[in-house]
């Protein structure tokens, strides 16, 4: 085990066997004799690693690392783990993993990182909430609505997709294609083809569609990501709100331009009405993984402000860090 001690308190690096495979993770104990109240963080899809990294973007000053820091100072514990498909141990679990990736080995996952993160005995294990990003945000719900063992006593969700995650993939698409003449007919195409993937038939894209749209597409059917790819795909959080009864608080920032404040944060609000433990928040300048994000949003260049994710100089958004660390303070102790 490797520990770190920096001015938040501990950080030691675990692991754990979850079937064939081995789970790796980040642990904080902030300073003091405990017991802390603790957070599980959930990773966002694709590579994205426990640190909210992603090898296909430039910058290692990943979003979880900060926040797990920030709680530490506040006397929150947590544990941030590598989903088994991404990270730097990805290699060794993948093919142990094939044709068995799924919501459920997904839930197993998250399942675990819990019940190691409640074994410390410097946390209480009846006070650890989850803080999921985007696709994550799926899980953490999932995993509190089939009545664990070890219930969260609460969740922070940063960018759920309130549609189903094909309406957000398509939404942008097509944002991509207004600005094309045969922008419609491309989304035809893309269309045909999706319906056949869920059909469970081939795909057999039209090589008239965008190499990157066929690269998607290839990814969707590649034996490697099912059948989750097939279950993540007609998933929303805004049905999955509906089946937990803990405290949650929902950002979605302005200058997300993954998911939309007003597209997914409108199913949430009717998710929600009437709940007085939910809680919607839409930081004017927060983006996708809860960076500050300078820039106007009419000015936002997708693939620009995506490279800026985890760049050197990109702070925490300050105003959505506020609200997190409030409300734990109101919910959990």
């Amino acid at each position: 085990m490797m520990t770190d001690h920096g001015s938040y308190g501990e950080s030691s690096e675990v692991s754990w066997p979850l079937d064939s495979t081995t789970v790796y993770a980040t642990l904080v104990r902030p300073v003091g004799p405990g017991p802390f109240p603790a957070v599980v963080m959930v990773a966002g899809s694709g590579p994205t690693d426990r640190d909210w990294n992603s090898p296909l973007l430039p910058g290692a000053n990943g979003s979880a690392r900060l926040i797990a820091e920030a709680f530490a100072r506040v006397g929150v514990a947590s544990l941030r783990y590598d989903k088994r498909a991404a990270g730097p141990h990805a290699g060794e679990n993948m093919p142990l993993l094939i044709g068995k990736l799924s919501m459920q080995s997904h839930l197993d996952e998250l399942t675990s990182a819990v019940r190691t993160l409640a074994d410390q005995t410097f946390v209480r294990d009846d006070q650890i909430i989850a803080l999921a990003n985007s696709e994550g945000t799926l899980h953490a719900l999932n995993y509190q609505r089939h009545s664990p063992a070890i219930p969260f006593a609460g969740l922070v969700l940063i960018g759920p997709p309130g549609r189903a995650v094909g309406a957000v993939a398509r939404s942008q698409l097509a944002a991509q294609a207004a600005g094309i003449p045969t922008g419609d007919a491309l989304l035809a195409l893309y269309d045909a083809a999706i319906a056949r993937f869920l059909a469970g038939e081939p795909i057999a894209a039209d090589p008239a569609l965008p190499q990157g749209v066929q690269l998607l597409l290839q990814s969707l059917e590649s034996p490697a990501n099912l059948p989750f790819a097939r279950e993540l795909w007609m998933a929303d959080a805004a049905s999955l709100l509906s089946h937990v009864n803990v405290p949650v608080l929902i950002i979605i920032g302005k200058k997300d331009i993954q998911v939309d404040w007003q597209a997914d944060g409108e199913p949430l609000q009717r998710a929600a009405a009437g709940r007085a433990n939910v809680t919607l928040l839409y930081p004017e300048n927060a983006n996708h993984v809860l960076k500050a994000e300078p820039q106007p949003r009419s000015e936002l260049e997708a693939s620009a402000a995506v490279a800026r994710y985890n760049a050197p100089d990109a702070p925490l958004d300050a105003e959505a860090m506020a609200a997190i660390l409030e409300w734990q303070a109101a919910h959990i102790r």
